[in-house]
């Protein structure tokens, strides 16, 4: 081909084949200067080369096509509104289902996909590499909250990525898994996809986020457990205690009635679980998670608990908030015996506890010391002292 520079090789592919914009590229890397063709590929039979496929294909390779896609919603809207053809929703780039996920397997890869790339981004590294997105979505007025979507045919992670969104709650493999199954269930009985909001509905709901139907922690203590003294301190030294139980005490509120309960164990989570097996609710904790939420003082802990029943094979889970992190563990352990109540026979009759053991001096004078301040006769603040024995007899009554 003599005195090339004299003219401009124009391209005009159709569709006829399914190739118009293979067609196009290879001819462009061959030396092609010109592609005539139509924005969304509307045209004559199977259309024209889709000119905005070619540009944002440019686009994901680092080679800006000088083409503002940047609201691409916008585009559609004059295209289909000049030729009264609707774009197909997953139609590339431009269908409204080109960057939402269904398949469980395609969640959890974009789930980690987008955890690598916050870690990434935090070393200032910008480059977009995310499994089954091509592009960021933000890129083309798209937002996040479409790009993981569930129905029946979704897996774990497409309801852990909506809570993790939802709630800043970055749920264990385990729990994904539990947690899934209740949503499959949910949306098997819809007959559709779930909105976010009626997953984090479920997700409070299941394990007792907003309130804990059953179990209440009305009051409690952790202490040194100093029934076995440790080997004297020398002298001018304090007494070391790290080697010493803990003994949890409080007043626990099941079914709308309160127990008073002391257990003794190596930590505050094993004491909680000490003191709720002399009621006859017997769990073992076999996992325990934890991470922060937020910054700085206005930090929360999120806990996550796994527990088995003594005797049975069943796993429940239990989820707690609070700002002090042990606090929001003994919320996570009863949020896991609410769910073992839940899912034992004769639920949801009221709680009768089975009482394994009787005070002991020890633990009675550990209880006497949860003193709520109450106000006193003369306007100023009292100590109003458990009463033990009335709290037993409303028990017992039940």
């Amino acid at each position: 081909m003599t005195e090339r520079e004299k003219f401009v090789v124009s391209l005009h592919p159709h569709n006829d084949r399914g190739c118009a914009v293979a067609a196009a590229e290879l001819a462009q890397m061959a030396g092609a200067q010109r592609v005539e063709g139509t924005v969304l590929g509307d045209g004559e039979r199977t259309g024209n080369v889709d000119l905005m496929i070619l540009a944002l294909n440019l686009y994901t390779q680092g080679v800006s096509p000088n083409v503002d896609y940047s609201d691409i919603n916008s585009v559609i809207k004059v295209v289909e509104e000049c030729t009264k053809i609707p774009v197909p929703e997953r139609w590339p780039y431009a269908g409204s289902l080109v960057t939402s996920a269904f398949s469980g397997s395609h969640q959890d890869a974009i789930k980690k996909g987008f955890n690598l790339r916050e870690k990434a981004t935090a070393a200032g590294e910008e480059e977009w590499v995310i499994p089954y997105l091509p592009l960021d979505p933000q890129d083309i007025g798209r937002t996040y909250e479409s790009v993981i979507r569930v129905n029946s045919q979704s897996g774990k992670g497409g309801a852990a990525w909506v809570i993790l969104r939802s709630l800043e709650l970055d749920l264990p493999r385990a729990l994904q898994v539990e947690f899934s199954k209740i949503v499959q269930s949910e949306t098997e009985k819809a007959n559709r996809e779930l909105r976010p909001a009626e997953i984090v509905t479920l997700f409070e709901e299941a394990y007792h986020l907003k309130s804990n139907p059953r179990f209440n922690l009305i009051d409690y203590n952790i202490t040194t457990d100093r029934s076995q003294s440790p080997a004297p301190p020398e002298p001018g030294k304090a007494l070391n205690t790290k080697n010493l139980k803990r003994r949890f005490t409080g007043i626990i509120e099941i079914d709308n009635v309160q127990h008073a309960v002391t257990g003794v164990s190596n930590g505050a989570i094993s004491s909680l679980a000490a003191a709720l097996s002399t009621l006859g609710i017997d769990l073992d904790v076999v996992d325990y998670k934890e991470h922060s939420i937020g910054t700085g003082r206005e930090t929360k802990a999120a806990t996550y608990i796994q527990c088995t029943a003594q005797g049975s094979k069943a796993q429940v889970w239990g989820v707690g908030l609070h700002q002090d992190v042990v606090q929001a563990s003994l919320i996570a352990l009863l949020s896991a015996a609410s769910s073992f109540l839940a899912s034992t026979s004769g639920s949801p009759a009221p709680f009768r506890p089975i009482r394994s053991n009787t005070l002991t001096n020890e633990d009675l004078l550990a209880l006497e010391q949860l003193t709520p301040h109450a106000p006193a006769a003369n306007g100023g603040l009292g100590s109003a002292k458990v009463n033990i024995e009335q709290l037993t007899r409303q028990a017992e009554a039940q």
